[in-house]
């Protein structure tokens, strides 16, 4: 038997019209979908990338809204009210509003909950256009203090204003007329007097940092551009980035922007925290952080101080603790977990390599990150209906050649907390780190999961 997710997208978009609500799902669903790369894995928002809504921001760590229409059509039953603890770029909630089914997402990225409810929430198309215009006007007589918000970021986020002699190789985020015209643009979408263009603005201004700064950001970080110091960035860039990308968005809402009545709830903040009280669901569809030691946090870090969402290094370090323990760039609490099983042998064989790992925190950052996971699917399983079911997509790791297999350890956990496992199947194969032969051996695994 197939995959759920394998068949093409025709058959995804004709499922999807089972699957919609009666007189709430959106007729619109179907040009939506239209626009997806097939041929790109499910378990990725690569395909997604020229969808309209999604491509107000480029995000890479998702699955595609495919995946998700597929996961509700392959349930026994219509679900009703679908769970995302790891809301993302909102590709959950985003799909189940179309089909006209109630979400509710937790997101511990600021930026990333902006995102979300951008999309869940947007204003008019109208309304945009009106609320760019008032920003344009307010930006060009800023008389606010742009020297002051750029001493509050970290020194490498702007162009030394007098180098001397040794700074003049130093390397720089953004040049200094670039960041100004940003910051002049933040501070006046700041005082939109709409709540939800004022969203959307922020995170369209947020969507074209990247393309206006030195650097590319990709899923471990970001790198300077080559021949970066040749690539000056003037205030006219900044303010051709940013109405194109105001220009795509009133394109977007004026085909998809009022498209269902159900309810979409955004909750702010740590998902060990929240899952507990997010009430009764039927189905939950998510992809969680992979313990591979790297910070989610850092691939938003020009969106986090530039628009504000960060105001000091102990913010940054707050949000940091505030995540799944999947990284070791910041010190976390021991973890208490007693381990069994398939991870006790797991983490007592990276404790037996710790010499030759990069990072002596390793075993335990692991151990961390299960507890969390553990704590979650947990507080799922409390509210989860009879009959419910979770789909998620997990990744393995390795270290020191050490692997960590993520799904069959979640499922093991998963089972004794009281679901039973519908199916377990690889999606697709990763590659693993250069310090480990860089060969696609990491598999990322598709793990269904029911109350009974």
């Amino acid at each position: 038997m197939s995959a759920f997710w394998t068949g093409d997208l025709e058959k995804t978009i004709s499922d999807a019209h089972g699957v919609a609500a009666p007189l709430i799902g959106s007729p619109h669903l179907s040009a939506w979908l239209q626009g997806y790369h097939a041929d790109a894995p499910v378990s990725s928002n690569m395909g997604s990338q020229d969808l309209p809504l999604q491509r107000w921001m480029k995000f890479k760590e998702a699955f595609s809204p495919k995946f998700v229409v597929d996961a509700l059509a392959s349930m026994p039953h219509t679900p009703r009210r679908c769970v995302d603890p790891f809301g993302g770029s909102g590709t959950t909630a985003l799909t189940c509003s179309f089909l006209g089914i109630d979400s509710v997402s937790i997101e511990v990225n600021p930026f990333l909950a902006d995102l979300i409810e951008a999309k869940l929430k947007p204003p008019s198309a109208f309304e945009l256009s009106a609320s760019y215009a008032a920003v344009l006007e307010r930006a060009r007589s800023c008389d606010c203090d742009t020297e002051a918000h750029i001493r509050r970021l970290p020194s490498s986020f702007c162009e030394p204003s007098a180098p001397n002699a040794s700074q003049r190789e130093c390397r720089f985020l953004f040049w200094r007329e670039a960041l100004t015209r940003i910051i002049a643009l933040k501070v006046a979408v700041e005082s939109c007097e709409n709540e939800h263009s004022k969203r959307l603005l922020r995170v369209l201004l947020g969507s074209i940092l990247v393309p206006a700064s030195n650097v590319v950001v990709n899923g471990k970080g970001r790198r300077y551009r080559g021949r970066w110091s040749k690539r000056r960035i003037w205030a006219s860039d900044v303010d051709r980035l940013f109405s194109e990308s105001v220009e795509r968005a009133a394109r977007d809402l004026g085909a998809f922007g009022r498209r269902s009545r159900a309810s979409a709830t955004v909750l702010r903040g740590d998902s060990r925290m929240l899952a507990p009280g997010i009430g009764p669901f039927d189905c939950a569809i998510f992809s969680p952080p992979y313990p591979n030691s790297f910070d989610y946090t850092d691939v938003y870090n020009l969106e986090l101080w530039v628009l504000g969402y960060l105001e000091d290094a102990a913010a940054n370090r707050a949000l940091r603790r505030s995540t799944v323990r999947s990284h070791v760039q910041v010190s976390f609490d021991e973890p208490l977990l007693e381990p069994s099983g398939l991870l006790q042998a797991t983490v007592e064989r990276l404790k037996g390599a710790r010499p030759n790992l990069w990072d002596s925190r390793i075993p335990e950052m692991v151990l961390g990150y299960f507890e969390d996971m553990a704590v979650i699917m947990s507080a799922l399983h409390a509210q989860i209906t009879p009959g419910g079911r979770v789909v998620t997509v997990i990744g393995d790791s390795q270290y020191a050649g050490v692997q960590v297999d993520v799904a069959a350890i979640i499922r093991e956990q998963s089972e004794a907390i009281g679901f039973s496992t519908v199916s377990t199947r690889a999606i697709r194969s990763m590659r693993s780190s250069p310090q480990h032969g860089g060969f696609h051996d990491l598999a990322e695994t598709c793990l269904v999961l029911e109350r009974g």
